[in-house]
């Protein structure tokens, strides 16, 4: 049994062997090119382009020449094979001496994100297969996207966003930059640094846009949307930021009575009473005093400083006026300001000097020993 099939093994090998000089089964495709590029696995992005340096080796010791063709490429890629600058179709390559071809393949811009597989061929002899890995899902249209859409300040703020404005186009677009605020609102454009209406972004690109956003003055406490739009006559993005109006802030100073006006001996001290007013909607913090005089005059405060007031409270703060000791009589102006970091008031006072009482009675007890002393010549001498 064992010899019978030794036998017919033996047989089979032998018209195997037939057949396989007699030219039916190619044996001399395999490994005569070799197809070689370091970077077989890429990621990109939609509408990036790919560059292959791919080099072609001759494995025999005859010239090989073979047809490239690139198979296997989702639908709407395209692909270029190029080198010394001409478009490729064909090669021929001698022992020894590898060739270099370029291939070029252009991921659409409308695509789903996912692995895609194809191959460069050297028809009959070789073959080198390729991966690209999209990251992203892909679109054929413009986006206007913002990190931070929202941001929250008092009335008097101006509040800066930044947004980014990408073309996923195929062609070059210019875009007019519009925004939709509320009536006495003010939206400004920035790109590279100058002011703009509108921008040019080339296909599959990116321009970063600086929007400026300032309230009106006296603008309430509240929320308040201001969408912005990019747009062509083929087509547009657009995006909405979110500004947060915390409350308005506003101080006022004064006095009880509203009167700004006090007197005061020159080198003596006065005593007024401050009253400071937050007229705003939020409340202030680290109210502090201070106060512009005349030379060698000190105005000091008690308390020096306001740590917070409500909104809609007032409170009093003593301020001590001490003028110059050679102050002559007459008026003079004391400015005197309340200050936080979002508000201040100032108020000026007129201060009236007057001379010392002391140097009154100092002028008439003068007077009076001038006449004493007149008086006694005249009845002690007068009769003589």
């Amino acid at each position: 049994m064992m010899k019978r099939w030794a036998k017919h093994l033996s047989l089979f090998l032998t018209f195997v062997l037939a057949v396989m000089a007699w030219g039916g089964v190619p044996t001399s495709a395999a490994g005569e090119l070799t197809l070689f590029t370091p970077y077989t696995s890429i990621a990109v992005t939609p509408g990036e382009s790919i560059n292959y340096n791919v080099q072609v080796i001759n494995n025999s010791s005859v010239v090989q020449e073979a047809a490239l063709t690139v198979q296997g490429l989702p639908q709407n890629w395209e692909y270029q094979l190029t080198s010394g600058g001409w478009s490729l179709q064909r090669i021929a390559v001698l022992p020894d001496e590898p060739q270099s071809v370029s291939l070029q393949v252009d991921v659409p811009l409308e695509i789903n994100k996912g692995t895609y597989r194809f191959q460069l061929v050297a028809e009959g002899k070789a073959s080198l297969p390729l991966v690209v890995q999209v990251t992203e899902q892909g679109t054929f249209k413009t986006e206007l996207t913002t990190e931070q859409p929202n941001m929250e300040g008092h009335s008097g703020s101006n509040f800066q966003f930044e947004a980014t404005l990408r073309n996923r186009t195929a062609e070059k677009q210019l875009y007019s930059l519009t925004a939709d605020a509320p009536e006495g609102w003010d939206v400004q454009f920035k790109v590279d640094g100058n002011s703009v209406t509108s921008v040019s972004v080339e296909a599959n690109t990116t321009k970063d846009i600086d929007i400026t956003v300032t309230p009106p003055e006296g603008v309430k406490q509240g929320s308040y949307k201001i969408p912005v739009k990019a747009a062509t006559t083929s087509t547009s993005a657009s995006t909405e930021f979110e500004v947060v109006i915390t409350g308005t802030y506003d101080v006022e100073l004064s006095t009880p009575t509203g009167l700004l006006s006090t007197d005061v001996t020159a080198g003596g001290e006065r005593n007024l009473t401050l009253k400071i007013n937050n007229t705003g909607s939020a409340d202030l913090r680290n109210i502090t005093l201070s106060a512009d005089t005349p030379a060698n005059w000190e105005v000091t405060f008690e308390p020096k400083q306001i740590t917070k007031l409500e909104a809609g409270k007032s409170t009093e703060v003593t301020a001590t006026i001490k003028a110059d000791k050679q102050a002559i009589a007459g008026d003079y102006v004391v400015n005197m300001k309340a200050s936080s970091p979002e508000a201040t008031s100032e108020a000026q006072f007129r201060v009236a000097v007057k001379t010392s009482m002391l140097w009154g009675w100092l002028g008439v007890l003068i007077i009076l020993g001038v006449i004493g002393g007149v008086y006694y010549l005249f009845r002690t001498y007068g009769r003589r």
